[in-house]
């Protein structure tokens, strides 16, 4: 408020203060719609929402991530926190948009209200829903950056986890709907009546006019470049990462505490990029533009006239009172070496770094990708300005490296980054330095701290599992590591529903093991030995419960009779909880023949094989159950040594009951 009041008193009029007075007001009540919508009706819309789907396509249950009201409140909070001003982008959000879209369609739409046509069947499984919640994904990246080519290869770098070759036609074809969708629209709105919608085409920040010219020399400087991205990129990592630990503080203290959190950011956003153009001085508009290009006071156009005289410009204003996508233009803008001062560039750089560390975080709809650009073109756009006398390469090209190295030091992607920038330049000339300083920033950062998107998975405790495990977990076996996990629960073939009821409200397991006892092998004398026939869901347990499929006497059913009761679509079902479902007392003391509803063939693994080759195998094929079975089966020997879930391998559990592992193999902890 220090500087509003300098300004009210130096400029000697009241209109600035209100002017910001307007400014202010319009982003606070933005903001606070997009806050109240997220905190009392969709807390998991706030966010980016790419971190809660790529831990979903790894098998993570996320509940409420793609559901209707979900996609309402993004939709609607995106809007709002955008138009608000804040640093954030849509990018992330439209991410998170076509993946509820893509679930919706599969499932036939929100859970009160679902279709239940027949072909919609042939999705209601995990394995569909995965593939279409990954077309949804590069869906909306690509109608973010308008990259086809682009959002295919984000689903495949950095989203997905299980990657088949259907599944890359199908995102090259949702992406490629998406692109014919856009440029319908642009054509129907080229009359002008959609507002900015269409502007400049699918090429956002088009350089194709411009000649690439560049020599040995000009590789020190793009050496550079990566390097300061991958510093600076773990660097914003790291403090990220300490800003958002203190935010969950905040949160966990109520509703209250995060709507006051994202109105506080608003206002300190409003008064600094109100504020701070004061700081700049006007400049003269070069002569040789057209009378109406340059100032613009308009809703759009690359120079803002603000506080200066006729014909002259503020080029801080004209990178901070604009849309993000304007200043992006901007700062990319091409032939333009003396347009912009050095000392804005700095504190336009500054000030974002701030603000793009303050904002994320708080209970709006936010994206990572446009403050991170906005960051690193700052700082490609200084360093072009000091070469200026030593290169060939524009300074709006050195802007575009810089974006491009601080996403890969912060993000750690190579390949789609490469591809999203080619196609939002439209400039294939740019594409070997891309890649040179891609590959720099994603591997000094790399010698720092994981990606942004593992931390937030860490702080959200995701239990996200890695492809690689980690050099100590070969030191230890699955059977050690079933000696320190509570003895597992087991079923029998045949069941009490008294004792299926107690299981299930007593513990939170997903998988029971089915264990008959008494049985005669098919070869050798033994009598009474025990075999393992599968593996029951929780979800089929509370299915048997709520359609009251019990027997009178302890006895093996028929397969008509289970046809009779259950189809394949009731077993697909999900979401039923075992308290809402009520048991009687005489029905307590009936059976539940679990044969049928077993899963015979369950994936295992003997109790001498190493924690690394059992990881390797259970994110490989994808599981969520592990059945651990003894090295030695004869008489006595129980069938079942433990169970394996995604929790029990991740490296900061193991470590916590093996501590000694670290230290004597010298291994790094897991992320």
């Amino acid at each position: 408020m220090v500087i509003l009041k300098w300004i009210g008193n130096y400029f000697g009029g009241c209109r600035y203060l209100m002017g910001f007075a307007y400014f202010a007001g319009a982003n606070f009540l933005l903001t606070l719609v997009a806050a109240i919508l997220c905190v009392c009706f969709a807390p998991t819309a706030a966010g980016p929402g790419i971190p809660e789907i790529k831990a979903y396509l790894n098998g993570v249950d996320t509940p409420n991530m793609f559901g209707a009201t979900t996609l309402i409140v993004k939709i609607i909070g995106s809007v709002g926190a955008v138009s608000a001003g804040l640093d954030l982008g849509k990018e992330g959000p439209l991410v998170h948009i076509g993946s509820c879209i893509a679930s919706l369609l599969g499932q036939g739409g929100p859970d009160n209200y679902r279709l239940k046509w027949r072909w919609l069947r042939y999705f209601n499984n995990d394995r569909d829903r995965r593939d279409l919640i990954t077309c949804g994904a590069s869906s909306g990246v690509c109608a973010a950056f308008r990259a086809p080519v682009g959002g295919v290869l984000f689903a495949l770098e950095e989203v997905a986890t299980w990657w088949r070759s259907a599944l890359l036609w199908r995102t090259f074809f949702g992406t490629a709907v998406v692109v014919v969708v856009l440029r319908a629209f642009m054509e129907i709105c080229k009359s002008g009546n959609c507002g900015l919608f269409g502007k400049g085409g699918l090429i956002m920040f088009d350089v194709s006019n411009v000649s690439v010219r560049y020599h040995a020399v000009d590789i020190i400087p793009v050496a550079l470049i990566g390097v300061l991205g991958g510093v600076l990129g773990s660097l914003y990592n790291h403090l990220l990462h300490k800003i958002l630990r203190v935010y969950n503080l905040i949160n966990e203290k109520g509703k209250f505490h995060k709507l006051l959190l994202a109105l506080s950011v608003s206002i300190f956003t409003s008064v600094c990029l109100y504020g701070l153009p004061f700081l700049a001085r006007c400049r003269p508009c070069d002569p040789s533009l057209p009378d109406s290009s340059c100032p613009t006071t308009g809703r759009a156009g690359n120079f803002k006239q603000f506080n200066c005289p006729k014909d002259y410009y503020n080029d801080l204003a004209t990178l901070l009172l604009t849309t993000n996508d304007d200043a992006v233009r901007n700062i990319f803008s091409i032939s333009t070496p003396r347009e912009y001062e050095i000392l804005s560039l700095i504190i336009f750089f500054a000030l974002y770094c701030i603000l793009g560390l303050v904002t994320f975080g708080i209970a709006v709809p936010s994206g990572l990708f446009l403050p991170i650009i906005l960051m690193g073109s700052a700082y490609g756009r200084m360093l072009g300005t000091a070469m200026g006398p030593y290169t060939k390469i524009d300074q709006g090209l050195y802007a575009v490296l810089g974006a491009a190295s601080l996403m890969a030091g912060s993000m750690r992607m190579t390949v789609s980054l490469c591809v999203i920038f080619l196609e939002l330049t439209n400039n294939l000339l740019l594409l070997p330095i891309t890649m040179l300083v891609l590959l720099i920033a994603k591997t000094v950062g790399d010698c720092f701290n994981p990606s942004i998107y593992e931390i937030i998975l860490e702080l959200k405790g995701l239990p996200f599992l890695d492809a690689h495990p980690e050099p100590w977990m070969r030191n230890i076996t699955v059977g050690e590591l079933a000696d320190v996990k509570p003895a597992v629960v087991t079923l029998s073939g045949i069941e009490k529903v008294g004792r299926i009821v107690e299981i299930l409200k007593n513990t939170t397991h997903n998988g029971f093991p089915v264990v008959d006892e008494g049985v005669v092998p098919p070869m050798g004398s033994r009598i009474g030995a025990t075999e393992l026939h599968g593996l029951v869901l929780r979800a089929h347990l509370v299915l048997v419960l709520k359609k009251k499929w019990f027997l009178q006497e302890r006895r093996r059913t028929e397969e008509w009779e289970v046809r009779e009761k259950f189809t394949s679509i009731d077993l697909a079902e999900r979401g039923v909880k075992i308290e809402e479902v009520m048991v009687t007392e005489d029905e307590m003391e009936m059976y539940v023949d679990l044969h049928p509803l077993t899963n015979t063939t369950p994936y295992t693994v003997v109790e001498s094989i190493s924690v690394a080759k059992a990881m390797v195998l259970f994110r490989q094929v994808g599981l969520r159950h592990m059945l651990i079975l003894p090295k030695y089966q004869a008489a006595g020997v129980f069938p079942v040594v433990g169970i394996l879930t995604r929790q029990d391998l991740r490296a900061h559990n193991i470590l916590s009951a093996f501590p000694h592992l670290e230290k004597s193999s010298g291994g790094k902890k897991g992320h």
